[in-house]
């Protein structure tokens, strides 16, 4: 039996004495039964939240997994990545020095403001170069 269903059974329980309202003992067990029903239906309400909060995380976990960027990576995983296969490109400032990760949606614009000290920055991006990641792995120092 679940929590609705004790709660049902005790309120019917009460029904079937057929309490006496007019008194105040039965007053306060009417009340009593009436919050244990809220409560009872409280719980469900935030069970059925969990479980749809569960399938929502199951759901990020499988698509988290199902991303390749880690796995056809070559970069070493203690450096910041700088490869087209993650997605994000780092750069750094030419006046405060700040690193800046950027998407493939800033490099294909070529330019952009530093967020740390609000410098024009213009970049390009060689195509040419599509076997290397240029950033830092064995591969790219070879």
């Amino acid at each position: 039996m679940n929590l609705t269903e004790k709660a049902a059974y005790l309120k019917g329980l009460a029904e079937g004495m057929e309490l006496d309202t007019a008194k105040k003992e039965n007053k306060l067990l009417s009340a009593v039964l009436d919050i244990i029903s809220d409560i009872t239906d409280s719980v469900d309400e935030l069970e059925a939240r969990a479980e749809e909060t569960d399938e929502l995380i199951d759901e990020i976990i499988e698509e988290l997994d199902e991303c390749d960027c880690d796995d056809e990576c070559d970069c070493d995983e203690e450096d910041e990545c700088d490869c087209d296969m993650c997605g994000l490109h780092e750069i750094v400032c030419p006046s405060c020095g700040d690193s800046i990760s950027i998407d493939e949606s800033i490099l294909e614009t070529g330019e952009m403001v530093c967020p740390n000290c609000g410098q024009h920055l213009e970049f390009t991006f060689d195509d040419d170069d599509d076997d290397c990641c240029d950033c830092g792995c064995d591969d790219c120092n070879k």
